[in-house]
């Protein structure tokens, strides 16, 4: 670490924003997918049991079969540049900083995943080398849950706390019904129906499920969704009763919210329905779970059972109406952050600091 990072300084205090993301495997690989999948099942966040029986479950069975699986999967979906997920939030990064740096030039923004790399320890010593004194931690999930947000808490806290320094800290809300958030939204959903020739017949939001054990010991992720859902209601121009919230990505035997995506896209398809669009409000960069499980398997799906058309409808992402939400939620999070004159310590340490007086 520099050692004008903290103590006397001889450059003016920046502020710092992590933008938090799930994770992504470094490669569509086998021997990719194992320590990234180790590294996402191992976390008692995501799966709560018993964990020296999770560990036999694990090790000798799970991470056996399922790393070949993935890896195929992840195929599907990556582009010759990498990751869409990795792609996607580093370009928002970027966009963001130019946005903010109008505000303060002070500003620093960069992106970790709390699974696979740049890892979220290495993007907070990113900004902790850049001079950020204040850091504003941004997790890019909507609607909190313990298996997302919280478990972002738990890399970014603990590593904070190990240093002699610990910068001011700042953790945005959920903006799960945040007007910019839900405006950004609405904007997608509709670019993306207008310019089809006839719209669809259902229209399906489609939010990352969780086991319904963790809502029944409090969670509040199932009602911050319904409160995006409803929020979405009085804004899309869809008839209200053709809209649909539903749940994918359920894993295990345990039961799940509901009701499933994958079920409700089979009983529209045998009803009759031939043509419906599904939205995934709960991601805001398009990843494994909405490139190939909503735009893939779900249509294959509809298709296997009468259906005939399946439009996807692509996420946040960095269009620019989200850049501009996101500008404006940021904003209002740093608040009085925006305001502090950062040369006043310079100017005091060049005066006062006795370690700085006896170099001179």
């Amino acid at each position: 670490m520099k050692t004008n990072t903290f103590g006397c300084k001889q450059s003016p205090d920046k502020i710092g924003i992590l933008l938090a993301q799930l994770g992504t495997p470094d490669a569509p690989t086998k021997q990719a997918l194992k320590p990234y999948l180790k590294q996402f099942l191992s976390d008692p966040r995501v799966v709560e049991t018993n964990r020296v029986l999770w560990w036999f479950i694990l090790n000798l069975i799970i991470l056996q079969r399922r790393p070949a699986r993935s890896a195929a999967l992840y195929k599907r979906v990556w582009t010759e540049e990498g990751s869409p997920l990795l792609l996607l939030s580093q370009s928002l990064s970027d966009k963001l900083q130019a946005n903010l740096q109008q505000l303060s030039p002070s500003i620093e923004v960069t992106f970790g995943m709390r699974y696979g790399n740049p890892s979220l320890e290495s993007a907070i010593d990113q900004l902790l080398e850049a001079g950020c004194t204040k850091l504003l931690l941004f997790p890019m999930y909507p609607q909190y849950s313990a298996a997302t947000t919280a478990s972002t808490y738990d890399v970014v806290f603990p590593h904070l706390l190990k240093r002699r320094f610990v910068p001011t800290l700042r953790v945005a809300e959920p903006y799960y019904r945040h007007p910019a958030y839900i405006k950004a939204l609405t904007t997608r959903i509709h670019e993306t129906l207008n310019d089809l020739e006839s719209p669809p017949e259902k229209l399906l939001l489609s939010y990352h499920g969780v086991p319904q054990a963790y809502v029944d010991k409090g969670d509040p992720y199932c009602c911050q969704c319904s409160e995006t859902t409803a929020a979405l209601e009085q804004t899309l121009s869809f008839p209200k009763e053709d809209i649909m919230h539903v749940y994918q990505s359920r894993f295990g035997n345990d039961p799940w919210l509901q009701p499933y995506t994958d079920d409700t896209v089979e009983e529209l398809a045998k009803s009759g329905v031939k043509h419906i669009a599904l939205a995934a409000p709960g991601f805001t960069a398009d990843c494994l779970e909405t490139i190939d499980e909503l735009g893939v398997e779900a249509k294959e799906v509809f298709e296997e059972h009468g259906g005939e058309h399946l439009t996807l409808i692509p996420c946040l992402n960095d269009h620019p109406t989200w850049l501009e939400a996101i500008t404006e939620i940021l904003t209002e999070e740093l608040g009085s952050w925006l305001q502090t004159d950062t040369r006043g310590c310079q100017i005091s340490c060049e005066i006062r600091c006795p370690s700085k007086n006896a170099q001179s």
